[in-house]
């Protein structure tokens, strides 16, 4: 093989590579450098080598007579080893990966982290060999094939895009679907958080009235109490247990504002409190206009307190006295007439003192108000005496028909004791004439007794049905109903009271009446009646009383099995504390007394039965039925300390060791 020096020394130079050089028809041997060569031409004119270029780069042409047609040689340049080429190399691979898997990664949700196929090399294209050589052996090239595969992924994308988009339309509706249910389900809270609301004033006002009852009931009422009492049957109650409640209440005959007159101004500023109290609780629109009224009063007479302090009490009340004479007489629509011409002659412009008709200004408004309470308390007390006189007439009808009741019975008393029995078994004796009484001589008998009218036994019945009927038909006011109870026949039953009130009774009701003396029983009702401190404080009653109940877990072996401290077992009685209340006991030498009766059939509770003594009733309550610790170092306690009767004790726990 023959080197051609002159073309390797004067063609290419340090970074030239050599390339196989091959013959053309003609001979000549042509040497080629790819598109990585670099050349550098220099003189080439004495060796006579003619260079042109080639399809991959620069190709020198020589005439080379003595080469062989099957030499060839080769002109290679060095290959570049440096740190930046292979860097470059690197870095290139490197984006040519990271395209792939973006574009496999646009055509799929999933990536090599995170898909249900736990699949690592998701995101490297897949090469199916076997389909390959089968399109090869079908004539299908390899352009085709790549064509196809492409119109393939891109109807996938666009498929996938079509998905995409569906599944954001369907997140926006769910979110929609959300959003409207949460409103809807924010006005059903909001209505029935504004109902529970209102229920909670109703209880609220239910409260007050109940407790304004209690308060008279035990003579420690306020002034708000009375308002509260009156105000109650501007709306009578329409049930029998509020009729029973109001039994024993009485309402006021005078205006509801003159219970101002006798109170203090700590008092005054106690009761506009309450009456706001009231305005804040009541929806019913008279009694709001009834405590909006009563206000204006309460503020007028914490103003009349202002001005006695500072004019002075004389100067004050005798400025009070001529409004009230000037005003107290006119009715509601005369103090608005008034009220249209004081407020006329304020805008009038005319030269009047003003202060002086301002202040007759308030004071009308304060008497329109007083009007409105007047008008009110008229429905209120003739709802009242409405309701008195049904409880009357009621009261009447039930007494008549127990009154009946009697007679019937005394009646068939009587005739099954006038009856002789008559024996079945025994004949009876034909009628003599001389069984029946002689004949009496009417020109016999004393004066006195010939003047009695003689009756027949129809008369007779007749005079006694009209008596009866004329008792029925009577008008009166019967006294409360006593509860009943069944007696021997031969007990009085004249009176409710006592043996000795009873004798004493049955020993005067026997006397008999003068000629000049008649029954008087009509007994009327005190205006006020005088109430004393002992009147209430021995009547049968429940004790009051103040109990706990302990609980707590019990950690046994199932629940140290089944739960723990984060989920607790269910919780379990463990004792009791009992603390019982007898202030009033008759005999306090006497302790009370408690017992355990057990029910049949009942094993998993008891009755814990306390008794006491009058004036206190028995009382009970239902306990767990386990074995109780008697031991004062558990807690067992049994007292009676200064009329508190204390009981505590605690359940015995069972260890159980194999």
């Amino acid at each position: 093989m023959t080197i051609v020096t002159g073309i390797a020394r004067n063609v290419i130079e340090d970074q030239s590579m050599t390339k196989r050089a091959d013959t053309n028809e003609d001979g000549e041997a042509t040497v080629g450098a790819g598109r990585e060569t670099v050349t550098t031409i220099l003189e080439m004119a004495e060796s006579g080598a003619q260079v042109g270029s080639g399809e991959r780069g620069i190709i020198c042409y020589t005439t080379i007579t003595t080469l062989d047609p099957t030499d060839f040689f080769y002109c290679r340049r060095k290959r570049d080893k440096s740190e930046e080429r292979r860097a470059r190399k690197a870095e290139k691979k490197r984006m040519k990966e990271e395209e792939e898997a973006r574009q496999i990664a646009e055509l799929s949700v999933y990536s090599a982290t995170d898909n249900p196929f736990h699949d690592v090399n998701l995101g490297q294209q897949f090469r199916w060999h076997k389909k390959n050589e089968k399109e090869r052996k079908q004539g299908m090239s390899l352009l085709e094939s790549q064509r196809r595969d492409a119109i393939r992924r891109q109807e996938a994308k666009e498929e996938l895009e079509r998905l995409n988009r569906r599944r954001a339309e369907r997140e926006v509706e769910a979110r929609l679907r959300e959003e409207e249910e949460l409103r809807m389900q924010r006005m059903q809270e909001s209505a029935q958080m504004s109902e529970w609301l209102a229920k909670e004033g109703d209880f609220q006002l239910e409260q007050e009235r109940a407790r304004a009852s209690i308060r008279i009931k035990e003579k420690r009422a306020k002034a708000i109490d009375f308002l509260a009492l009156n105000l109650k049957y501007a709306n009578p109650p329409e049930g029998e247990q509020d009729e029973d409640d109001d039994a024993g209440l009485e309402i006021d005959l005078d205006e509801p504002y003159k219970i101002l007159d006798n109170l203090s101004n700590q008092q005054v500023e106690e009761l506009h409190d309450d009456i706001e109290r009231y305005i804040a609780l009541e929806q019913n629109e008279v009694n709001i206009d009834f405590w909006t009224n009563m206000m204006v009063v309460c503020k007028d007479r914490l103003d009349q307190f202002k001005n006695s302090d500072r004019m002075g009490a004389t100067a004050a009340a005798a400025v009070e006295n001529d409004i009230a004479a000037l005003l107290s007489k006119k009715s509601y629509d005369e103090l608005a007439s008034l009220q249209r011409q004081v407020q006329a002659k304020l805008t009038s412009g005319e030269p009047i003192d003003t202060d002086y008709w301002e202040s007759l200004l308030k004071k009308i408004l304060v008497w329109k108000s007083k009007a409105n309470l007047r008008s009110v308390h008229e429905v209120v007390v003739r709802n009242r005496l409405e309701q008195l006189r049904k409880r009357q007439r009621d009261e009447a009808l039930q007494a008549q028909e127990e009154l009946l009741a009697g007679v019937a019975k005394s009646a068939s008393m009587g005739t099954k004791a006038l009856a002789p029995e008559v024996d079945e078994d025994e004949e009876m004796e034909p009628y003599d004439r001389s069984m029946s009484p002689p004949l009496l001589d009417i020109t016999k008998l004393p004066m006195e007794e010939r003047q009695i009218d003689i009756l027949t036994e129809e008369e007779d019945q007749r005079a006694l049905l009209e008596q009866r009927n004329t008792v029925a038909a009577s008008r009166f006011v019967p006294k409360a109903s006593q509860p009943t109870s069944e007696v021997q026949e031969d007990s009085a039953d004249a009176s409710g009271a006592d043996l000795a009130s009873e004798a004493l009774y049955r020993a005067e009701a026997e006397k008999e009446l003068d000629e000049e003396e008649e029954l008087f029983n009509m007994e009327e009702n005190i205006a006020h009646p005088t109430s004393y401190n002992w009147e209430d404080k021995y009547r049968p009653r429940k004790p009051r009383y103040f109990n706990r109940v302990h609980t707590g877990y019990e950690w046994n072996k199932y629940n140290q099995t089944h739960y723990d401290t984060d989920n607790p077992p269910p919780k379990v009685v463990q004792g009791y504390k009992f603390n019982i209340f007898y202030p009033d006991l008759i005999d306090k030498s006497k302790a009370p007394t408690y017992k355990i009766v057990k029910e049949p059939g009942n094993d998993d509770t008891v009755l814990l039965h306390f008794s006491a003594g009058p004036p206190y009733e028995d009382i009970a309550f239902r306990i767990v039925n386990r074995e109780w610790e008697f031991s004062h170092k558990r807690g067992f306690r049994s007292s009676f300390d200064r009329g508190c009767l204390s009981l505590w004790f605690n359940f015995r726990r069972n260890f159980y060791r194999k």
